[in-house]
């Protein structure tokens, strides 16, 4: 699936009070790409995450999936659309604390009212490393375990994409390097395109493709 963005920009406020969140970023993202956006705090990284995912609308600009606007969906279908094609992974994790690792894992499908494919599932958890932790719930998994649980839940709908929000910024710099290494083997084993918002160069570097977003302006680092 191709996902090109078109001039998108976020403006709250009006006269003294406007900000603008995000000007007139413009980016293309092919199957089975691996971008980092870097920047520091409040640049506008989350923004432009939020507005590529469909999380939130922009003020202005055009977001394509395969050449269809996505903003111009119902909230409903949006919703739907979000389930079936997109993954997230978070800083926070977003696991629910009553629901085991596997029932976690699966919460997407459910919403959707489909049937797992078991056989992906073993695939994934095998590849992520929880595959003796599927009936641990979270607060009996370490802060590494937990994300690749988040891992998988992202994945386990078989999205086009995965946008992650500084995947590795609630754990230690070990557990950190482990989840990208695996974040990365799984995302060029699937070949699902991988977005990664980050204010670590180090999680950066691993992009195929680097871009750096400042005071809500984007721009691509030139390879090599």
């Amino acid at each position: 699936m191709n996902i090109e963005a078109n001039e998108l920009s976020k403006v709250y406020g009006e006269g003294e009070n406007r900000v603008v969140a995000l000007d007139q970023a413009s980016l293309t993202i092919a199957p089975g790409d691996f971008l980092s956006i870097m920047g520091p705090s409040g640049s506008g990284k989350s923004t432009l995450l939020h507005l590529l995912s469909g999380l939130d609308r922009p003020t202005s600009g055009r977001l394509t999936y395969d050449g269809r606007d996505i903003y111009d969906l119902s909230d409903k279908a949006l919703s739907a659309f979000r389930r079936r094609r997109i993954g997230f992974i978070f800083q926070q994790f977003h696991l629910l604390p009553v629901l085991t690792a596997r029932e976690n894992i699966l919460m997407p499908l459910l919403l959707d009212k489909k049937q797992p494919d078991e056989d992906y599932l073993q695939e994934l958890v095998q590849l992520l490393g929880i595959g003796d932790r599927l009936h641990h719930l979270p607060h009996e998994l370490s802060g590494g375990q937990q994300q690749r649980v988040a891992i998988a839940r992202a994945l386990i709908a078989k999205p086009d994409v995965i946008f992650a929000d500084e995947p590795t910024g609630n754990l230690d710099s070990r557990s950190g390097g482990e989840v990208m290494d695996l974040l990365r083997a799984v995302q060029e084993k699937l070949g699902t395109a991988l977005v990664v918002i980050t204010h670590d160069s180090r999680v950066a570097a691993m992009a195929q493709r680097r871009l750096t977003i400042v005071d809500g302006v984007l721009s691509e680092v030139a390879a090599g």
